[in-house]
């Protein structure tokens, strides 16, 4: 079942009730005749917690987190700032973790490689979908190398966040850039969220990075294995700005485009599913890589 991303955007007290997570306004001035809302929590997938005046229970946290739920907060701007997962999500989580950590470099190698031409051939699918050939990226994508030796992924990149947009918006990818940077922050948010989940649901450790290595990333495999989906948000907003160049803010109306993501269709494998069973399928995968079991992580195809 596709489970629910929800977000809180009002001040509110939620808790736990029969199961359900209950959003309460009856301590909010102003709002204490608001009925209250109810979700069942075994629902829910992604919380987002976006006002600064919310408040919740630790027996609510305990529940999310028990049935495998990634809960975001978001700072003053209502920009994510950061994320909580389960601790325990997985019965063979320290088998699994073991052979993770036991993972050889050339192991390692080729699962980037794989990943790095899985993200540049679906970003290769994003300029097709709007007439912008590149030569360049696919014959990158045909000759990353082991471990990415010749740094393809920064060689593409720079090409396509170059033409990805209209010239007219002048865009370089920079994190506190100009918009729409701020979309494309807030919907990768929301993927590394969905892809985390995955791999705690895997039963894999994601601090434990096959290519990114920061010392304070708590989440540097779900950075590895969210790269190949990246494309799937950059193509939602390329579609936003060809019909409004009003993304200064972040908008209701956007965020909802963008908190959709995890229930759009994506093909893996020949089959077409919702993108945040694609991530299961690409974590589970990951964790057969890793015993030995196979040698290809699955990743979805971008069709255009």
């Amino acid at each position: 079942m596709i489970k629910r991303t929800l977000c809180i955007e009002s001040p509110c007290h939620l808790k736990c009730r029969n199961e359900q997570l209950v959003v309460s306004y009856e301590h909010i001035k102003g709002l204490e005749d608001r009925a209250e809302k109810t979700v069942p929590i075994e629902d829910i997938g992604i919380l987002v917690l976006e006002h600064q005046q919310i408040t919740l229970s630790h027996y609510l946290l305990d529940k999310l987190l028990s049935n495998n739920a990634s809960v975001i907060t978001c700072n003053e701007t209502r920009h994510p700032s950061g994320m909580m997962l389960p601790l325990e999500s997985n019965i063979l989580q320290s088998e699994r973790f073991r052979a993770q950590i036991e993972a050889t470099e050339p192991l390692k190698k080729q699962l980037w490689q794989q990943t790095v031409k899985a993200k540049i051939t679906n970003q290769l699918s994003v300029l097709k979908k709007w007439d912008i050939q590149s030569n360049l990226l696919t014959n990158l994508s045909q000759s990353v190398k082991s471990g990415d030796a010749d740094n393809s992924e920064a060689i593409a990149a720079a090409y396509y966040w170059k033409n990805l947009f209209p010239p007219a918006w002048q865009f370089y990818r920079k994190r506190d850039g100009l918009p729409p940077n701020n979309l494309l922050n807030y919907g990768y948010a929301i993927l590394r969220a969905t892809v985390a989940r995955a791999l705690t649901g895997a039963g894999l450790l994601p601090t434990l990075g096959i290519f990114h290595r920061n010392r304070y990333n708590a989440y540097c495999l779900a950075d590895d294995i969210m790269e190949p989906y990246r494309p799937f948000v950059d193509i939602i907003i390329r579609s936003i700005i060809d019909t409004t160049s009003a993304v200064d803010v972040l908008t209701k109306e956007l965020k909802v485009q963008l908190l959709n993501l995890p229930a759009n269709d994506v093909l893996m494998d020949g089959e077409t599913s919702p993108l945040m069973i694609a991530t299961q399928r690409t974590a589970a995968s990951l964790a057969k890589c890793y015993a030995g079991e196979q040698r290809k992580i699955l990743y979805p195809t971008m069709s255009c």
